[in-house]
């Protein structure tokens, strides 16, 4: 998840006009502890952030590299993980704004009392032990540009109160155990970013997936089922990777996939989707990764999809291609040196196939994607 990390310091540098003089002094002192004006009595915000944070710290049960443990007295700033910056529209007025987390490997839930916290700007608590379900006061933080609960034990139903929350842009729930539907709303929101991979999802992909202004979607590892919808192409002007990895989806590619020009990421492997390769993916111009694998795709390889002209990883195994077109059969030879993956397909002279009579069962079936349940334009449900 190359991609999400760098996205993830991306959106935070889009608020260094709110934190800025934070992280300067972190990166001046090489330390945690930031030191502001910090008199609770004079400050009512730092009074509601030293309420919220001993509330939150006398529910963590496990902190095994000690982060909380200088989380004692009034100074709320000089916390560690907790950052402190001036108000946006008062300078002069000092307020909690971040909590980073992080790889604390922290055990304990999350208190009610952490919706007082109403000026964070960001919460990132990714790689913890946090578990239970998120509270509702959670929408108490009208500022929140970024929401980071990856890889923790949170559980229950898809978190509603994040989609109450009106400035938030990255949202990022992976590896955990949530369940159920995705609501709708969830790709209403003007985010950024949406990742839900690696729980427990299910339902069909919403067709208000069209509705998202994401750049990067991605909710793979989950159990959705259902077909890719058609309205997927209304994120032409936003969508830079998709990842629909190993979720039960089913029917064929909708050729809208074709229409999101500024795609640079696919990957629909470990599926069901049947039919062939829509031409209209030979117009993905920026597309560098494209993964088909481990489906039950049928036809031929494209030319048109092999000469675009930033790939650098093509992997098709796995499925049921019998022809690879022109420099399709010889991709791995060329001089653009992209990594090319077709074993176990049904391409005649090539290496490490599947058998004739897997192929034959097949290939007599073939899927006719404009006739097929929710195939050619896609759908909500198979």
């Amino acid at each position: 998840m190359d991609s999400n990390k760098s996205f993830i310091l991306f959106t935070t540098l889009l608020l260094l006009t709110f934190i800025n003089n934070i992280i300067e002094a972190k990166n001046n002192n090489n330390s945690h502890h930031h030191h502001h004006p910090t008199s609770s009595s004079s400050n009512p915000r730092l009074q509601q952030a030293y309420i919220a944070l001993q509330a939150w710290k006398k529910v963590i049960y496990s902190d095994p590299r000690n982060l909380t443990s200088n989380w004692i007295g009034p100074s709320v700033c000089n916390y560690t993980g907790i950052y402190c910056a001036p108000l946006p529209n008062k300078t002069s007025l000092i307020t909690v704004a971040g909590i980073d987390l992080n790889h604390g490997d922290i055990a304990g839930f999350l208190p009610n009392e952490l919706g007082l916290l109403t000026d964070l700007s960001l919460i990132h608590l990714n790689s913890n032990r946090f578990c239970g379900i998120l509270p509702l006061t959670l929408s108490n933080l009208t500022l929140l540009f970024e929401l980071d609960l990856s890889n923790n034990r949170f559980v229950g139903p898809f978190p509603q109160v994040v989609l109450s929350i009106p400035t938030l842009k990255y949202l990022d729930l992976r590896f955990n155990d949530f369940e159920g539907q995705v609501p709708p709303q969830a790709f209403s929101q003007k985010y950024d970013a949406i990742i839900l991979n690696n729980n427990r999802f299910t339902s069909a992909i919403p067709s208000t997936l069209g509705a998202s202004t994401a750049s990067v979607v991605v909710i793979a590892n989950n159990n959705f089922g259902g077909c890719l919808p058609a309205s997927i192409a209304n994120l032409a002007n936003s969508l830079e990777e998709l990842l629909l990895s190993n979720t039960r989806l089913t029917g064929c590619l909708p050729p809208e996939v074709g229409f999101l020009y500024k795609l640079r990421v696919l990957d629909v492997s470990f599926n069901k989707m049947v039919g062939e390769i829509p031409y209209s993916l030979a117009g993905l111009g920026h597309l560098e990764q494209l993964n088909l694998g481990h489906n039950m795709f049928t036809g031929d390889v494209t030319e048109g999809l092999c000469i675009l002209p930033n790939l650098k990883n093509v992997t098709l195994s796995y499925n049921f291609f019998c022809e690879e077109e022109g420099i399709c059969s010889n991709l791995t030879t060329t001089s653009r040196g992209v990594t090319f993956d077709d074993r176990r397909n049904c391409l005649p002279k090539k290496p490490a196939q599947r058998s004739k009579k897997a192929c034959d069962a097949v290939l007599q079936h073939p899927v006719d994607c404009l006739n097929y349940s929710c195939g050619g334009g896609g759908g909500s449900h198979a």
